[in-house]
C-alpha cells in the first residue's frame, strides 16, 4: 500500500524526489503519512479536497482485499 500511495504522489507532483511516505502498522489499522514540498501539497489535495479524497478511495479499495483498514495522513 505504501507504494501504491508512493506512485501516486509522485505521479502528481512537480518535484518528485521530495515524495516521502511512511507506514505505521497498528494491531487493526495501518497509518501511511504522505509528506510533499509544499509547493506540490494543492496537486496532491486537489480542488475541495478531490484527489485526496481519491487517494484514500484507491488506498481502501486495495485495503479492503486484504481485510485490512487503512488511514492516509497528508502531513505539512
Amino acid at each position: 500500500m505504501k507504494e501504491l500511495v508512493e506512485f501516486i504522489a509522485k505521479s502528481l507532483v512537480k518535484n518528485s524526489e521530495q515524495v516521502e511516505v511512511s507506514e505505521v502498522q497498528g494491531d487493526i489499522t495501518t497509518i501511511i503519512e504522505l509528506k510533499v514540498a509544499q509547493e506540490d501539497m494543492g496537486k496532491i489535495i486537489g480542488k475541495q479536497g478531490k484527489t485526496a479524497r481519491s487517494i484514500r478511495t484507491l488506498l481502501n479499495a486495495t485495503a479492503a482485499k486484504v481485510k485490512k483498514k487503512t488511514v492516509l495522513e497528508i502531513l505539512e
